[in-house]
C-alpha cells in the first residue's frame, strides 16, 4: 500500500483475532480473512512485542510502542508502587481501577490512539470480547476522551457502562461462556454491524475477537473446537466486511485486521520455580505477595524481582537459571544495550522490555523449537504449571510462531488488488497506519510508523548473542526507522 495525499479515509474499522497465528489463515478456517487480503496489503513478517502476551500487546497497539515506553511489562507482574500485597492482574478490574488512581488515570501514561483521536475531534467506539483488561488497555482513557468501549464481560469491566447497557437492550443477554466462543464472537459482530457502524458511526471501530486464542489454549491449535471458534470469528469479520462494502462511500472506508500475537503448543510442563526451591531460592509466586527473598511469575515466560533478598542474589538466581537444560533464554536489566548487566544475560532493553519504572531484574524463556506438535503444526515449548493442559496452545516467548502476527491493511487507495510485503511490520506500527489513514500525525512517543508511507531505511537484521559456561542464547532482530522487531531467537 502506498498513500500520497493527506488521508485516504473517512473511517476505519480495525479488526484483531486474539492468537492468530499467519499459517492458519486458510480457505477453509478464514475465507473472508482472505477476502480481504486480496484487495489490500498483507505484512507477512508482521512481529509482536515480548513478551508476547495478550495485555501486553494490546498496550502496544494502542500506544504504537513496545512495553519499554508504555509500562504495561506482562500480563501480571509486581508494581510494588501500585499494588503492594500481589501481583497486578492486568485482567482484573479491580486491579486496573487500584494501580490506575495511584497513578491519577495515567497508569499508560504515553498517548494512546484514543488520546490522538481525543485531541482531534474524532471518535474510537470498541467493542471487546475477550479479557476486561484487554478492553481497558485499548482504550484506557475511554470515559474521559468521551469514547465507547463494550466489554464481553459486563458493565463492570468498562469505564463506560452504558455501552453494554445498549447492547443488551439491542441484542439481549451476553451468552453464556462456553468453548469455543462461538456466540460471543458473534454477539460482538452484531452489535458492530447493528449499532456501532451504523448508529454511532465512530471515526475508529474496533473488534477485539477472543478467537482462536482462547480455544487454542485449552483446546490445542489444531483441533476441531478452536477451528470451530476461528471459523466464527471470521464469520462475524465477514458480516463487518459485507455492511462496510455496502456503504455508498465504501472506497472512503479502511479496513485493517491483524492479530496481537501468535501461539505455540505445549509440549512439557517444567516445575522450575520448585526446582528452584529445591536449589535453596526463597522464591514466591503466589498471587498474594509474601515475605520471600524473590517473585516471580510464569508461563513460557516469566519475570523474577528482588523482594527482601540481596543484590547479589540476582546474579546467583540468573547464573541457576542458565544451568537448567530446559532454560532457553534469560534477560535482566542495564548492560550495554546488547548484554545484560548480569554475566551470560541479554539485555531487557534489547528486547523492548526495560521500562524505567516498572522492568523487573530478570526474566526468562523456556526453550522451544520448530517442531511440530500433534495436529502437524509447528512449534513446540515447555512452560510452567499453570491453567494450559499439556498441548494446550501458549505464548509469551520469542519462537517466531508466537511472534508472527497477521497484519492485513486495506484502504481505497489500495483495492485494485493483492500486495504482500515482507517488509518490517508489526503490532506497533497499527496505530500510526490507522492515524494515517485519517490524515492525523502520531504522537511523538508513538515508536511505530505509518505503513501506508514508504520507509525511509533499508531494514537491518542482527543477530545478538550472550551466554555463560554451556549456556547460550541469541535473539535475531530487524530494525528500520527507529524501529527494531524480534524475528525469532534460540540457542
Amino acid at each position: 500500500m502506498s498513500r500520497d495525499d493527506q488521508t485516504s479515509a473517512d473511517r476505519v474499522i480495525v479488526a484483531v483475532f486474539d492468537g492468530l497465528r499467519p499459517d492458519l489463515v486458510t480457505p477453509e478456517l478464514t475465507p473472508n480473512l482472505l477476502r480481504l487480503a486480496a484487495r489490500g496489503t498483507w505484512f507477512r513478517e508482521a512481529r509482536s512485542v515480548f513478551p508476547s502476551v495478550t495485555r501486553v500487546a494490546t498496550t502496544s497497539i494502542a500506544t504504537g510502542a513496545p512495553p519499554s515506553v508504555h509500562g504495561i511489562v506482562g500480563n501480571a507482574f509486581y508494581h510494588r508502587a501500585a499494588i503492594a500485597d500481589r501481583f497486578f492482574d492486568t485482567s482484573d478490574p479491580g486491579h486496573i481501577r487500584q494501580a490506575e488512581t495511584h497513578h491519577d488515570g495515567r497508569l499508560v501514561a504515553v498517548e494512546t490512539l484514543g488520546d490522538v483521536l481525543a485531541k482531534a475531534g474524532k471518535r474510537l467506539a470498541v467493542v471487546h470480547t475477550g479479557s476486561a483488561g484487554s478492553a481497558h488497555f485499548i482504550s484506557p482513557r475511554a470515559r474521559a476522551n468521551g469514547h465507547w468501549t463494550f466489554s464481553m464481560h459486563g458493565a463492570g469491566a468498562t469505564q463506560t457502562p452504558e455501552a453494554v447497557e445498549t447492547a443488551l437492550a439491542l441484542i439481549g443477554p451476553l451468552p453464556e461462556r462456553e468453548l469455543p466462543r462461538i456466540a460471543e464472537v458473534a454477539y460482538g459482530g452484531r452489535l458492530m454491524t447493528e449499532h456501532v457502524l451504523p448508529v454511532l458511526a465512530p471515526d475508529v471501530a474496533l473488534i477485539w475477537f477472543n478467537e482462536p486464542d482462547t480455544t487454542f489454549h485449552y483446546k490445542g491449535l489444531g483441533s476441531p473446537e478452536a477451528k470451530a471458534g476461528l471459523q466464527a470469528a471470521d464469520r462475524a469479520f465477514g458480516a463487518i466486511l459485507d455492511w462496510a462494502e455496502a456503504q455508498p462511500d465504501a472506497e472512503r472506508i479502511a479496513v485493517i485486521a491483524a492479530s496481537d500475537h501468535g501461539q505455540i503448543s505445549t509440549g512439557a510442563i517444567e516445575p522450575l520455580f520448585e526446582a528452584a526451591r529445591q536449589g535453596g531460592f526463597d522464591i514466591g509466586t503466589s498471587k498474594a505477595i509474601g515475605e520471600t527473598a524473590f517473585v516471580a511469575t510464569g508461563g513460557i515466560s516469566g519475570e523474577i524481582r528482588l523482594h527482601r533478598g540481596e543484590e547479589a542474589d540476582v546474579a546467583r538466581i540468573a547464573a541457576w537459571l542458565m544451568e537448567q537444560p530446559s532454560m532457553g533464554h534469560v534477560f535482566s536489566r542495564g548492560g550495554n544495550g546488547v548484554e545484560g548487566g548480569v554475566a551470560g544475560t541479554l539485555a531487557l532493553g534489547l528486547m523492548g522490555n526495560s521500562h524505567a519504572e516498572r522492568q523487573p531484574d530478570l526474566m526468562f524463556i523456556l526453550k522451544s523449537s520448530v517442531a511440530t506438535d500433534q495436529y502437524g503444526l509447528p512449534g513446540l515449548g515447555a512452560m510452567t504449571p499453570g491453567d494450559v493442559p499439556l498441548g494446550g496452545g501458549m505464548h509469551g516467548g520469542v519462537n517466531r510462531h508466537e511472534l508472527n502476527t497477521v497484519l492485513i491493511v486495506a484502504d481505497g487507495e489500495a483495492s485494485a488488488g493483492a500486495s504482500v510485503s515482507g517488509e518490517p511490520a508489526g503490532i506497533i506500527d497499527i496505530t500510526p497506519t490507522v492515524l494515517g489513514l485519517l490524515g492525523l500525525a502520531p504522537a511523538a512517543s508513538m515508536v511505530g510508523r505509518d505503513l501506508g508511507r514508504p520507509a525511509r531505511e533499508e531494514p537491518r537484521i542482527s543477530r545478538h548473542s550472550a551466554g555463560a559456561g554451556n549456556f547460550t542464547q541469541h535473539v535475531d532482530m530487524v530494525e528500520q526507522d527507529g524501529r527494531r522487531f524480534i524475528l525469532g531467537g534460540g540457542q
